[in-house]
């Protein structure tokens, strides 16, 4: 596997290896032994998944606050996604930006990203597939979203505002001068946070 960290160091980008013949291929969608070494040793105790049926759906941008923090590792098991990073660690060098990437069922890459991101994806087709896997459960009352079209941000998305598709909870979620802190940044190590 190939581990690249992006324009926010945090946030890694995962090339695994395919081996390919007539048949079709092979890979290791995951290696705890390798992603420990190269990005840290993080216990994933939940595996997501979700359909999206409309290219140009949007989901996100999501995240957990503390302590339920979550991680995550996402990949695209069917069609095609942009992948969205946005830092909200208080303090961070890049808060406020963000990275992006693109991740097909074809390329087979994965995004690391770490808690301390709000995280969102725009689907690139139709009948899209995503799994994920985080370092938290999913708890309701820590679950918080940033507005995915916050011009502070300025994320550009692959379709128009308009034409997206997108659930009445991710429409009117707050930007990020409206989110106050909700994470903060130490320099100490690279992805380090606290609560």
């Amino acid at each position: 596997m190939q581990f690249e960290r992006l324009d926010i160091p945090d946030v890694i980008l995962i090339t695994p290896k395919k081996f390919g013949d007539e048949r079709g291929y092979f890979m290791e969608s995951f290696r705890k032994s390798l992603f420990n070494e190269a990005v840290g040793n993080f216990d994933f105790v939940q595996d997501n998944q979700s359909l999206s049926a409309d290219a140009g759906t949007i989901r996100g941008l999501h995240f957990q606050l503390e302590p339920k923090a979550q991680g995550k590792l996402v990949s695209c098991v069917t069609g095609g996604i942009l992948d969205v990073a946005v830092d909200i660690r208080t303090g961070s060098p890049t808060y406020g930006h963000h990275v992006t990437a693109e991740l097909t069922a074809d390329n087979g890459q994965m995004l690391w990203v770490p808690a301390g991101f709000a995280h969102g994806f725009c689907t690139l087709e139709a009948n899209t597939k995503v799994s994920y896997k985080v370092t938290e459960y999913y708890s309701p009352e820590h679950d918080r979203g940033l507005a995915y079209d916050d011009p502070e941000i300025g994320i550009n998305w692959p379709i128009s505002s308009g034409k997206a598709v997108l659930s009445a909870k991710d429409r009117r979620q707050p930007t990020l001068a409206e989110l106050g802190a909700m994470f903060t940044y130490s320099q100490s190590s690279v992805g380090s946070l606290e609560g």
